[in-house]
């Protein structure tokens, strides 16, 4: 039996990257997903109607644009309709950004702030009013070491990854009464595309300064979220699981 058998999981993000991994995991583990993107695509659909037969649980596609606020509401209300239980949400969407400070503009950070953490704060709120009628529910936000260890040229993406790091912590205070878990996990370099903006001497930078000199393969970022979903976290809220490799700040 596995760690989510039954369970069911929004995944946001979760045709590529981290959030393709995640998804995987949390299958064979036996929850039923649903698995949100931007868009369909065919590739996407046959995907997921493979894993589904495989691990024999159902998987859902539901598209919407994290950029867009009434396509967020209309997604997550597709969701709520079914009137089944939601147990828990991976809220694992987002966008990089590099820029320096003062060559940020106010509607790159707007746009960056839109899709980091004012949707991902909107979906936490319209799934935490099921989550508080059933009295149970798991919330893992992915954040990362951007927002916790400042750098130079990060202002928009590192911002909004704080912001998403301080919500967590704030959320999981007001809903623990209703025993909702509610966690984050900043992972640090990952071997996926989402951190192509880095130049190859500033990845190789951070690998040498950390301890286990690798990015992470996407199933060790994967596993985290699986254990903050599982029972095998039942007392940890308002955390974040940091998954960098031990690197060594100077």
């Amino acid at each position: 039996m596995g760690e989510l058998n039954g369970k069911n999981v929004i995944i946001t993000g979760a045709a590529r990257g981290i959030g393709r991994t995640i998804l995987e995991l949390f299958v064979e583990n036996g929850a039923n997903v649903w698995a949100c993107g931007r868009g369909g695509n065919e590739e996407f659909e046959n995907d997921i109607r493979v894993l589904s037969e495989k691990y024999n649980v159902w998987i859902k596609p539901v598209y919407f644009d994290l950029s867009d606020e009434s396509a967020v509401k209309t997604g997550v209300q597709q969701i709520i309709k079914e009137k089944k239980s939601i147990d828990v949400l991976v809220n694992n969407a987002g966008m990089a950004h590099g820029g320096l400070f003062t060559m940020t503009s106010i509607d790159k950070l707007r746009e960056v702030f839109q899709i980091n953490y004012f949707a991902q704060i909107q979906i936490m709120q319209m799934v935490l009013r099921m989550m508080m009628r059933q009295k149970s529910g798991s919330i893992i936000n992915m954040a990362s070491i951007g927002g916790i260890e400042t750098a130079p040229g990060y202002l928009a993406y590192g911002s909004s990854k704080a912001a998403l790091i301080y919500a967590t912590k704030s959320c999981s205070h007001e809903v623990g009464q209703y025993g909702i878990r509610v966690n984050a996990i900043a992972p640090g370099l990952v071997e996926t595309d989402m951190g192509s903006y880095k130049s190859d001497e500033e990845v190789q930078k951070i690998i040498d300064r950390s301890s286990l000199h690798r990015k992470a393969d996407p199933v060790e970022i994967a596993n985290c979220a699986l254990f903050l979903a599982s029972e095998k976290s039942s007392f940890i809220t308002g955390q974040t699981l940091i998954a960098d490799g031990g690197r060594i700040y100077v």
